[in-house]
């Protein structure tokens, strides 16, 4: 087993840059580390989580981060236990690839094109710094999944009557959507990465919640009512795949 290393970017160039996470390498394979400083952590706590393909080490308030990732790097036996249990995440950037409305979509990157993401046949074309890509690729499927699933809940909420309030996106690891009983609807962003059946489904599932609030024959009925295609078909592809939309990672 090779010994352990890490990385971490320190810079004031830009705030993307500031927000890259640092790495800890697992054998040759790079993970993002979300550092965690906790006001009552006492000492380094280092977990691994499959679900978004990162591991979180938390560490107390005031202790240095270089000297924490320095520990968690040396843990090797115990990294490698973990992250064999799970794939590799994927990072979003130049040449790369990322699924939007479930086609795969190749990132075109020219240094000398426009910053702006568009969306050009099977491919997103950005140009830039290479090194922002990635973030700047997160931020343009956040603002498409919000506008998208804003007006779809719209749309489907007024066909059944019912009124929607705020809609709102997160990157939650348990759920792919919630509502409020003040009809606040927040749904995954990631969504927008699924097949448009999958997302939809989901979008009248939270819908149908404004009426019924669990998830009575009644609720089920409204859901099925209110989707436009089969909605056993887009939870098993949520079970099914849902889990590597987190794999994808953005710097």
């Amino acid at each position: 087993m090779s010994r352990g290393r890490w990385r971490i970017i320190l810079s004031n160039a830009s705030s993307d840059l500031r927000d890259e996470r640092p790495q800890i390498w697992v054998g040759e394979t790079p993970w993002p580390v979300r550092l965690v400083h906790h006001a009552q952590s006492r000492r380094y706590k280092l977990i691994f989580d499959g679900a978004r393909g990162e591991l979180r080490l938390t560490l107390p308030r005031r202790a240095n981060a270089a000297r924490a990732l320095k520990w968690a790097s040396e843990q090797q036996d115990w990294l490698a236990e973990q992250v064999g249990k799970a794939a590799a995440p994927l990072l979003v950037g130049p040449g790369a690839a990322v699924p939007l409305f479930g086609v795969p979509r190749r990132i075109d990157w020219t240094a000398t094109a426009p910053r702006a993401v568009r969306l050009a046949d099977d491919a997103l074309t950005v140009g830039g710094p290479a090194e922002t890509v990635g973030r700047r690729i997160e931020r343009w499927l956040k603002a498409e999944a919000l506008a998208l699933m804003t007006r779809e809940s719209r749309e489907i909420a007024d066909r059944a009557g019912l009124r929607v309030g705020r809609v709102g996106v997160g990157d939650p690891r348990s759920r792919w959507g919630s509502c409020t009983h003040d009809g606040d609807l927040r749904y995954s962003w990631r969504l927008v990465m699924a097949p448009d059946h999958v997302r939809r489904a989901t979008v009248a599932h939270e819908v149908a919640h404004l009426r019924h609030m669990d998830h009575s024959a009644a609720f089920h009925a409204l859901v099925d009512e209110l989707h436009d295609g089969d909605v056993g078909a887009a939870r098993a592809w949520l079970r099914r795949e849902g889990r590597g939309l987190h794999r994808y990672r953005f710097g």
